[in-house]
């Protein structure tokens, strides 16, 4: 059996998720609306999209960054919807 350095293995478990995130599914988002900005010092928008292979379905997501209305967003994953500003 080889040995392991603990750090090894990390360095190669990074490497392979790295690699998944190469060949992972993405999907596509159009942004409908901009509802507000989020987060301590406000630098996160909260907008509503609506997904490009299915325009019935539209969830509420956080985006870093610059981005207004009709951007396409491309979303990693797309399960999971942000809670709605108060």
């Amino acid at each position: 059996l080889p040995s392991f350095s603990p750090r090894e293995t990390d360095r190669t478990a990074s490497h392979r998720s790295a690699r998944n995130m190469d060949t992972a599914p993405v999907k596509l988002a159009k942004i409908n609306r901009v509802l507000g900005r989020t987060g301590n010092t406000g630098n996160v928008t909260q907008v509503r999209v609506e997904f490009l292979d299915d325009p019935n379905r539209s969830i509420i997501r956080n985006v870093k960054g610059p981005v207004r209305e009709g951007d396409i967003l491309c979303l990693l994953e797309w399960e999971r919807e942000a809670r709605r500003l108060r």
